[in-house]
């Protein structure tokens, strides 16, 4: 053979491209197209299909952005077609291929019963193989003209399409053809035939004999075809491509277990009432599919889908569950949403657990032991215990394959969490969750594992996601033809659980990783959009303090429990958590509508709450004033989650001048100096003798970078941003209020205004900050020096916390430029440390240095605002309020009860009663209550869930007071609130449970009432 491997190659291209695929309809037939079009919010399908439509033509413009038009698309099968098979392609306009980012549709028949949806590559619509000619053809489209917001082509340009109110009317699309046609079967298969071979080819060695062989088939197969006559002859072509796509696979090829899949992001760049409609595309074509493809696996999570169609579209929800019953449609990961995992709390994360799990256990009778995140990013450390605590014992991701600077070690691993807790996890190496099954695809996962020689096998999720409409009947063909094909990767359709039980059972002991599973991307996630991230923090607050008071309420008083509320409320706050809305990377109208959800969830919350404080608290008109303490540590004479009636407390302390300039806070146990810049240049713990502030760099300072990353930018934040910052230190005002120093400042186009103040009984400064901002590409921290050597410091996560270097020894360490935190950062030496405390932020840094006199500065940087343009062009654009409080002598201990405090501040109610009891008293200062619930069966059992804080061993008894309390009865659960097996009996007491536990241990305990 004299062909150049080269031509053969840019034959193929070309003939491909220019004949055969265009022959794969061979037939066309025009159709009638007739539209109705609405602006608003979508309507119900019976509107839609009611609706008086217009003629309209191919190359029409359509759609208002966020707009929905409904298409009446009727004709007749040509008689002459008769014995062939076909269908209809319905191009609505598509601008570019990757499906949903642009105009979509879901396929009606005139009754309402969806066939299938469409997208760019998916535009078909079968009518019958073989057609007996004449059949009436009658179909409704209900088109979204959703805006494609890269149409410029230049990614991350600011636009106003994000929003509704902003989008204008203008039409985005043009009306494409509508058309039946002809499918010739043979060329389609010709087509996958050639496209498997030549991207196989082009994997191979280049000396390889296996290129060679198909070099020459591909060859012969395209001398076969008469360009001419490419349906009377792809047969002929077929036949010569015959031995080498039947030559088998060796024996040691890689493995990898397609599972059919659309990670459709909950929201994203459309609102989340579009993402109901995606849903619903989707399923439609993946059910369809199943009934096309026998060998074909669909796996989908997020159990706020499958509710969305349960309720929005029951007859896909119909065909859904008749698909799961046939084990063909996986419900996976058992998660209400993909949630982001840093942020939420540890109930939240938690409840993401309960809610996704009792959905499909209420619904489909099923229980998934894979938890499915493979776009979250970045996983914390307290993860794997809830995991496992939901009962299930493996995870998938891909998301860290996106790092940017270290190359994750392992595929396949055990990743172990802070109690010590383990999960088999899995990350696909090929490397994205939208897989197509590409030759490139298929050769880079075998290449790329990283386990070869102990493990043959990996997962590839199959299918367009992030958008929606899932796997293809093209990626299926070409699944077909990799089953076992020489110097392939094999590929077989099948379940997430049948993929894990094989991988486990050959690789039982893989290594592990221990501690968060860190993305080296994206940080900025973790302070972009923080008026969502406080609705965020507050909602998960009110959830407590509603469960709380709404069980002492029924325990104590008979009040109703408000199960279906609450409920309601969870799911709500768990769907804001998804990984696009709660980190800020959503459209203007996706954080609109969050912060309009969050104000309606925390009125009804704090109508739950006084609700319950009214009915422990009895008749107003007794005039007592109850102290409510939500917290689970006692204050002030008050228990945790229990109520006293107490005296008023020394209040504040008084602010005086400073010698210098500025003014001091001193109440004995802490003196504060805050200079006539309205800068803390010292904080002297009495008590230990000890300067907390480091010398000559003050605390309390707001420092502003630029913050222009080189892409993604609601996203990202570079480490370079780091090399510029300004420091604020121009006053506008520096005054006296009462028990405060309030301090404004103004920079750029900004205002900010800070109130501090000092109990006088703690050693605690509290800061108030204000922000009114007007900044464009800019990133404001808080930063606090510390006099203090720490090599590491502690960062709170879920049911515990997470120590990270403060130095940058390696490119791991490096990375980590910013974290995440919950409620607490602290540093220490031995015998000493200093707490920073926050009610609402995430992202931080911590850095250290050496100074000229031989110490060392850690300081920590609470990060406050961004201000990107994309996809929001007008990203935390307004005021915010933040609290944050520097506690100097603080143990981890301190830290973990001053983050409560700040997060779940104490009420006051008028009433008849001189207290109210808790439920629940633990005598151990490391052991938090974190929830008290009645359990959700509405049996009426108390449930508590609880946790060893510190890190360290905790022999904690559990006093249990409530009403008709069988204590004796008392059992360990599960999240799902069901007895754990192999677990073993608590000690019970009288009334008391008594508990053994580890560092970090979570436990759930239920407790029978009568």
């Amino acid at each position: 053979m004299h062909d150049d491997r080269n031509l053969v190659e840019a034959r193929l291209e070309r003939v491909l491209r220019e004949r055969v695929r265009p022959a794969v309809h061979p037939l066309t037939a025009p159709l009638s197209v007739e539209i109705w079009s609405t602006t608003g919010e979508p309507v119900p399908v019976a509107e839609g299909l009611a609706a008086p439509t217009r003629p309209i033509a191919a190359g029409t413009p359509w759609g208002a952005p966020w707009g929905t038009s409904w298409f009446k698309v009727t004709g007749t099968v040509p008689a002459e077609w008769a014995g062939r098979t076909v269908e209809a392609v319905l191009d609505l306009g598509f601008t570019r291929r990757t499906p949903g980012f642009q105009c979509e549709g879901l396929v009606h028949r005139p009754d309402g019963t969806p066939v299938k949806g469409l997208h760019p590559r998916n535009s078909y619509v079968r009518v019958g193989s073989p057609v007996a000619g004449g059949e009436q053809v009658h179909w409704h489209i209900e088109a979204a003209s959703n805006p494609d917001l890269e149409a410029s082509g230049v990614p991350f340009q600011p636009t106003p399409m994000g929003d509704k109110t902003t989008a204008g009317d203008a039409p985005q699309y043009v009306l494409g053809d509508m058309r039946l046609a002809v499918l010739d079967e043979t060329v389609w298969n010709l087509v996958t035939d050639l496209e498997v071979l030549g991207e196989l080819m082009a994997e191979l060695p280049v000396d390889g004999a296996r290129r060679w062989n198909i070099l020459r088939a591909v060859s012969r197969a395209l001398d076969a075809l008469d360009l001419q006559d490419v349906n009377g002859t792809a047969a002929a072509a077929r036949a010569e491509l015959s031995d080498v796509l039947a030559a088998p696979a060796t024996p040691a090829a890689h493995r990898i277990s397609a599972v059919g899949h659309a990670h459709i992001d909950s929201a994203w760049l459309w609102p989340l009432r579009e993402t109901v409609r995606k849903v619903a595309r989707t399923a439609s074509n993946m059910t369809a599919l199943l009934e096309e493809e026998p060998d074909f696996v669909f796996a989908m999570s997020q159990a706020q889908q499958y509710a969305w169609l349960k309720e929005h579209r029951p007859e896909v929800y119909a065909r859904v569950k008749k698909a799961v019953a046939d084990g063909r449609f996986v419900p996976a990961g058992g998660m209400w949403v993909e949630s982001d995992t840093n942020m939420p709390g540890s109930e939240a994360m938690a409840r993401q657990f309960v809610h996704g799990k009792r959905f499909f256990l209420d619904e489909f009778g099923l229980e998934s032991d894979e938890v499915w995140l493979p776009d979250t990013f970045g996983f914390a450390a307290g993860l794997p215990q809830i995991i496992k605590a939901a009962g299930a014992t493996r995870l998938l991701t891909q998301k860290i394959s996106w790092s940017r600077t270290n190359s994750f070690p392992h595929h396949t691993f055990w990743w172990e969490g802070v109690d010590g807790s383990r999960v088999f996890t899995h990350f696909p190496p090929v490397d994205t969750y939208n897989c197509e099954v590409t030759g490139h695809q298929i050769a880079h996962a075998a290449r790329n594992f990283k386990e070869k020689g102990v493990a043959t096998r990996s997962l590839a999720p199959v299918g367009y996601g992030d958008g929606g409409g899932g796997t293809t009947r093209e990626m299926v063909a070409r699944a077909a033809r990799l089953r076992n094909l020489e110097g392939s990767a094999t590929v077989e359709w099948t379940t997430p659980t049948d993929f894990f039980t094989k991988a486990q059972a050959e690789y039982p002991n893989p290594p592990v990783w221990v501690g968060e599973l860190y993305l080296e991307l994206h940080r900025a996630t973790l302070t972009s959009q923080a008026q969502t991230k406080r609705g965020n923090r507050r909602s998960e607050a009110l959830l407590t303090e509603a469960e709380v008071w709404a069980t002492t309420a029924a325990i104590r008083t008979g009040a109703p429990y408000p199960y279906e509320q609450l409920d309601r409320l969870w799911k709500t706050v768990l769907l804001h958590q998804f990984h696009d809305i709660l980190p800020g990377s959503s459209i203007a109208w996706v954080h609109r509508e969050a912060r309009e959800t969050y104000a309606r969830v925390a009125a009804e919350l704090e109508g739950l709450i006084a609700d319950a404080h009214r009915a422990l608290a009895g008749d107003p008109a007794g005039g007592t004033e109850l102290v409510f303490n939500p917290a689970p540590h006692a204050r002030g004479g008050v228990p945790a989650t229990g109520a006293s009636a107490q005296p008023p407390t020394g209040g504040a302390v008084v602010p005086v001048p400073r010698e210098e300039g500025g003014h001091i806070l001193d109440n004995g146990l802490l003196r504060v100096e805050i200079d006539a810049r309205g800068l803390v240049v010292s904080a002297y713990d009495t008590a230990a003798g000890r300067e907390t502030i480091a010398p000559g760099q003050p605390a309390n300072l707001l420092q502003l970078h630029p913050d222009l990353p080189n892409q993604w930018d609601a996203w990202d934040v570079d480490a370079f941003y780091r090399n510029t910052a300004s420091d604020l230190t121009d006053v506008t005002e520096l005054a006296v209020e009462g028990t405060s120093v309030r301090i404004a400042r103004s920079f750029g186009a900004s205002y900010v205004t800070q109130v501090l103040s000092m109990p006088s009984d703690a050693k605690r400064l509290d800061i108030a900050t204000e922000v009114d901002w007007h900044e464009t590409e800019r990133f404001l921290k808080l930063a606090f020096p510390l006099d203090v050597k720490a090599d590491r410091y502690a960062a709170e996560t879920q049911f515990g916390h997470v120590y990270r270097p403060t130095h940058q020894n390696t490119s791991w360490e490096w990375a980590k430029f910013e974290a995440c935190n919950h409620r607490f950062v602290h540093v220490d030496e031995p015998g000493w440390g200093v707490a920073v405390v926050n009610d609402a932020t995430y992202g931080h840094d911590v850095t250290r240095e050496v100074r000229a006199d031989g110490g060392t500065t850690t300081t920590v940087r609470a990060s406050l605002l961004r201000a990107p343009r994309y996809p929001d062009p007008e990203t935390d654009q307004g005021v915010h309020h933040f609290l944050h409080a520097l506690v100097p002598g603080a143990t981890i201990g301190d830290a973990v009860r001053e983050g409560y405090r700040a997060n779940l501040p104490e009420r006051r109610v008028t009433g008849s009663v001189a207290e109210v009891a808790p439920l629940v008293r633990v005598d151990h200062e490391a052991v938090v209550v974190s929830a008290v619930k009645l359990a959700d069966d509405h049996s009426g059992d108390l449930v508590v869930r609880l946790y060893e804080a510190h890190g360290g061993r905790a022999h904690a008894t559990v006093h249990v007071e409530a009403e008709g309390a069988a204590v004796e009865q008392a059992v360990l659960v599960d999240l799902l609130e069901r007895p754990l097996a192999g677990r073993g009996e608590p000690t019970r007491g009288e009334n008391a449970v008594v508990l053994d536990l580890r560092p970090f241990e979570m436990v759930t305990l239920r407790i029978p009432r009568g």
